[in-house]
């Protein structure tokens, strides 16, 4: 199982959310390449970054300042990049692939434009995730802010018909808030795509990814944490172990 550490982008500084919510943002680092860094020393192979600036279509300055760090760790030797956030265009699409990023996620306009993620699909296959968060089974959209007027079931069956193969699914109600997670809501979602998904919300111990990791590789492909290591309930290391992604020595 991959484990995917975040790091969460506002203004070019590494930042948490409680529940996606702007008011409830707390500030860890000032060099998101360095974050990055650190992850390649603990043994990480992945990192899931999200531009939150321009999923929250906030000023040009803060988007200016997300786009320094994303080419930053880029750059960070080691890492496969997986990045998302505001991505509503083919154009973004490819600037992304340019930089070297390894999966682009797109979120908000699957949901809002159908025909867009069709068009995406068929171009670009592989390198594409679904990032999809709800609430009650519901799905949000525009940094989890609207209600997309949609079910779960419903937005994840008709991206796995349109092709995609890589899906992370966001549990609102547990993100940032370290309450532990829902296995059977990730399996529930995998069983819909007919693919494993990428868990993410709720991650608060050691406990909680070995739960993952044991659902198995069809139902899990990796799991997203960000707070928690943070906050230091855990370490990365401590995570890919507790995944099997490394050996202990």
């Amino acid at each position: 199982m991959i484990v995917f550490p975040a790091i969460d982008l506002i203004a070019g500084k590494v930042v948490r959310l409680e529940r996606g919510d702007r008011a409830r943002c707390k500030v860890y680092s000032d060099d998101p390449a360095a974050v990055a860094r650190s992850f390649v020393q603990a043994g990480a192979s992945w990192v899931h970054v999200v531009d939150l600036s321009a999923a929250l279509q906030e000023d040009d300055d803060a988007r200016a300042a997300n786009a320094a760090a994303i080419r930053a760790i880029c750059e960070v030797d080691g890492l496969s990049v997986d990045v998302g956030g505001g991505v509503r265009s083919l154009a973004r699409i490819d600037e992304l692939a340019a930089l070297g990023c390894k999966r682009i996620a797109l979120g908000t306009v699957l949901v809002t434009e159908p025909g867009f993620a069709e068009v995406a699909a068929q171009g670009f296959g592989d390198l594409l995730v679904a990032d999809i968060a709800a609430h009650g089974g519901r799905v949000k959209v525009n940094g989890w802010r609207d209600d997309a007027s949609r079910m779960l079931d419903d937005v994840v069956g008709e991206l796995a018909s349109l092709g995609f193969r890589h899906l992370v699914y966001t549990d609102i109600a547990r993100d940032g808030m370290q309450t532990g997670i829902d296995v059977d809501a990730y399996r529930h979602v995998a069983s819909v795509a007919g693919f494993p998904v990428v868990a993410s919300g709720g991650i608060s111990s050691l406990a909680d990814i070995r739960a993952l990791a044991a659902a198995g590789p069809d139902v899990i492909e990796g799991c997203i944490t960000g707070r928690a290591v943070y906050e230091g309930n855990f370490t990365v290391r401590e995570a890919l172990l507790a995944a099997g992604e490394v050996a202990s020595c």
